[in-house]
């Protein structure tokens, strides 16, 4: 790739970024799933499905139009950029400091976030620290776990919505995201797609869930496996997520995806039992005066 042919090119016109930057993002589904997911999400539910501010969207271009990288945002949540330069982020910290753009954090493959986070704290001095470190897993031969917990799996349907928006508020706490999605909308739209599974004991009460985003290019991801404190330890977790694994495959996705937080033994133990092999590191870096 001829580096210094290529420059930032930004749209807040979903349409036409996915029309330049479809394929690119198509050709590596996996280490791209967040992107995937996040603008098929935003295609079928409207630009306000993460909040009012406005997404925008960019695209490391040469002068014939290839794509080399690409980057997100979609408030309140940070940037999500794909793999890139040194000098693709010096780019793209210029033009965002540039353009007056807040940026809180970055998340992306470990050397493009801190790539970044340099880039970024060199430009504006805004203090970059790493905040999570992700291992992206894609799932080989399921293996359920052996024995099961007792009860059996059950896709969720409309009369759980509202167990599904407070387990997924009680979720989005845990992991330190509070309020940023309204837990009614994301249960509406798992629910939607049957993208809830739920772990029942024999006498039909939900102790688990596990959820998968809709399919797109071939993939799709895990995303929210929850458990209440009280009923942690007991294998219902691994169920579920055996569970909605299952369903995924049988439904036809090629590839089955999740991210774990580096910092927790206890789910990457989980899911690498369950048959997920890791992919790639991730990182998120935050910005303190951002």
């Amino acid at each position: 790739m001829a580096s210094d042919a290529y420059d930032w090119q930004f749209t807040d016109d979903l349409e036409e970024f996915l029309d330049r930057a479809g394929a690119f993002l198509w050709s590596e589904p996996a280490l791209h799933t967040v992107q995937l997911t996040v603008t098929d999400r935003l295609r079928t539910e409207g630009r306000t499905v993460f909040g009012e501010e406005a997404p925008y969207y960019g695209r490391y271009v040469d002068g014939g139009g290839t794509v080399g990288a690409t980057v997100m945002r979609t408030p309140p949540y940070g940037l999500n950029v794909t793999a890139l330069t040194a000098e693709a982020a010096e780019k793209l910290a210029a033009w965002l400091a540039e353009d007056g753009r807040a940026v809180p954090s970055v998340v992306g493959p470990a050397e493009a976030a801190a790539a970044f986070a340099t880039a970024w704290e060199g430009r504006t001095g805004a203090p970059a620290g790493l905040a999570q470190r992700q291992r992206l897993y894609r799932l080989g031969t399921l293996t359920p776990p052996e024995p099961a917990p007792p009860g059996r799996a059950r896709v969720a349907a409309a009369d759980d919505h509202e167990l599904v928006a407070r387990w997924f508020a009680a979720f989005a706490a845990d992991i330190g995201e509070g309020a940023a999605q309204d837990p009614d909308r994301w249960a509406e739209s798992r629910l939607a797609h049957g993208g809830v599974t739920l772990w029942e004991n024999p006498d039909g009460t939900p102790v688990s869930m596990a959820s998968v985003t809709p399919e797109v290019a071939g993939q799709v991801r895990v995303a929210t496996v929850y458990t209440p404190a009280p009923l942690r330890g007991r294998g219902y977790a691994g169920a579920a997520t055996a569970a909605v694994s299952r369903a995924a495959l049988d439904a036809g996705a090629k590839e089955v995806l999740l991210f774990t937080d580096l910092a927790n033994p206890t789910s990457n133990g989980l899911y690498q039992r369950l048959g997920y092999r890791p992919v790639a590191d991730f990182a998120m870096y935050e910005f303190k005066d951002a």
